[in-house]
């Protein structure tokens, strides 16, 4: 079937061969099942497929098992006796390739650099990343909308952490035109921001930002690249994996045009280890992701969600998931058992056999599957063989990882990190501003006070020179008073004036 990802068949026992229709293929899906069930490998077989066909795929790799995505499978492999039994009993005729594959990683370590500006990132997905309370989400929505309205460019953390110190020394003025703005709430999300950056996400943040075209192209053979994100020690940061992620998908419906329903995906996006986006989500969160899956379909982009349990995923966003591909479910607990049941609801019934049965049965690269049919209706559910892959089961080494990287299409594009103006060196060029200003205007006070005294000692104010008068009278009176016209009119045109004029104000009525 040229028009679909081959997903497998089966011999006595099992269905029909299934495909992923190609045309149906940006209505998303799911990848569901226990740990060591065969999750990684349907993966692997899905962006192979999608590759084969021209479409290119964004994939993290948890494990680190994917990236043999980037090398031909081996005669030698261990398994390749079972892979050559199970290709013949699903008629598949199985031939070992390698796929053009680029490596990403927000650490810069094993693979090319992903970088976004605070500002892309926008306060609501930021907010999610830092875990703030309702409050201190309020300061950072304050902190972007002065950064719009000043025109500051908010491009890394520490343009971020600027503001916030500048929101905090106007908090007074703030407070009265947007709310309660408290060093607290301020001083909280400081914190979180510092946490983020000793967990090396301040790497995350900057420029050159990733740009999407990147990560939609096609070789020379017309196969989709495969975009794999190290997230092996990503990991070890799950709200940050999960914010980027959706970051990513939030891009992609903001920058792609409408498309309809077009003959194959222009992208089609893994979203693995689900449940962490949305796991103690707020619901403004959820309600972003269940829009940007409804809607980015008509930007031509699949994005299929990789689980151990469908219910992870929200029903709202569950039932936009046509393609499924359900792994075995293990049911040892009454929890388990009403999960189990309720995944099974899900599908489409088979008169020869139990759903619910068959997802309990299931072995290793077994699953139960339904694929989007005619017309966008979900097919019967049928037990399926999982074919094998193509490309290399398990990682590549360091030797053959770095080759591919440093042959990549995006070779030394991201690799350096650009230092722009942006809201920490404007901050700071004010503040050195209003400093000076300030000292200006404590050595025109201090020569005012050097004045009074002279007038107070019985001394004439000359400018640069004060004379001993021998008189009090109006000579001496008028003099000073030419003195200081002199000083209040300089002191006028500058930002204190009225400070300096009170402080003269004040000194002559003391004086009398």
């Amino acid at each position: 079937m040229s028009d679909g990802v081959f997903i497998g068949g089966g011999g006595e026992g099992y269905g029909t061969p299934q495909h992923l229709t190609l045309k149906y293929g940006n209505r998303h899906g799911l990848v569901a099942g226990a740990t060591g069930t065969g999750k990684t490998v349907t993966l692997q077989i899905l962006a192979e497929g999608f590759s084969a066909a021209g479409v290119p795929v964004f994939l993290s790799d948890v494990k680190g098992d994917l990236s043999g995505l980037g090398a031909a499978g081996s005669a030698g492999f261990k398994l390749h006796d079972a892979f050559m039994e199970r290709a013949q009993t699903i008629g598949l005729d199985l031939s070992y390739e390698a796929f053009p594959v680029i490596f990403w990683d927000l650490f810069g370590e094993q693979g090319h650099p992903v970088r976004t500006t605070v500002a892309e990132m926008g306060p609501l997905l930021l907010a999610r990343l830092l875990e703030l309370s309702e409050a201190q989400e309020g300061i950072l929505n304050i902190a972007f909308r002065l950064a719009d309205e000043q025109g500051l460019p908010l491009l890394n953390l520490q343009d971020l952490q600027s503001l916030l110190v500048w929101v905090g020394e106007n908090r007074a003025e703030l407070s009265l035109r947007y709310g309660n703005v408290s060093t607290q709430s301020i001083g909280a999300i400081q914190r979180r921001l510092l946490v983020i950056e000793n967990q090396g996400g301040a790497a995350f943040f900057g420029e050159p930002a990733l740009q999407l075209a990147d990560i939609m192209t096609t070789d020379a053979q017309g196969r989709g690249r495969i975009n794999i994100l190290a997230a092996d020690k990503l990991m070890g940061a799950p709200r940050l994996y999960a914010t980027f992620l959706l970051w990513l998908l939030s891009e992609l419906f903001e920058e792609l045009p409408e498309v309809g329903d077009p003959d194959k995906p222009k992208l089609v996006f893994f979203f693995d280890e689900a449940h962490l986006l949305f796991e103690d989500a707020p619901k403004a969160l959820v309600d972003k992701v269940e829009q940007v899956a409804r809607l980015i379909r008509s930007k031509g982009v699949g994005v299929y969600f990789i689980t151990q349990n469908p219910a992870d995923v929200p029903e709202d966003i569950l039932g936009q998931l046509g393609n499924r591909v359900q792994h075995a479910l293990r049911a040892f607990t009454a929890k388990d058992r009403k999960e189990l049941k309720m995944a099974a609801e899900t599908y489409r019934d088979n008169p020869r056999f139990e759903t619910e049965q068959a997802i309990r049965e299931v072995g290793v690269g077994e699953a139960v599957t339904s694929m989007l049919q005619k017309k966008g209706v979900p097919g019967v559910v049928e037990r399926t063989l999982i074919r094998p892959p193509s490309s290399k089961l398990g990682p590549l080494i360091k030797a053959e990882r770095a080759a591919l990287i440093a042959a990549s299409p995006v070779a030394g594009k991201y690799e350096t990190a650009l230092d722009s103006h942006s809201a920490y060196e404007i901050l700071a060029a004010r503040a050195e501003e209003a400093a000076a200003e300030a000292a200006k205007a404590e050595e025109q006070e201090e020569e005012l006070g050097a004045a009074m005294r002279e007038y107070s000692a019985g001394r004439r104010y000359t400018g640069t020179k004060v004379s001993r008068s021998s008189s009090r009278g109006k000579s001496a009176t008028e003099s000073f008073g030419a003195a200081i016209g002199q000083v209040v009119l300089k002191e006028l045109k500058g930002t204190t004036g009225k400070r300096i004029v009170r402080g003269i104000l004040g000194s002559l009525f003391r004086g009398r």
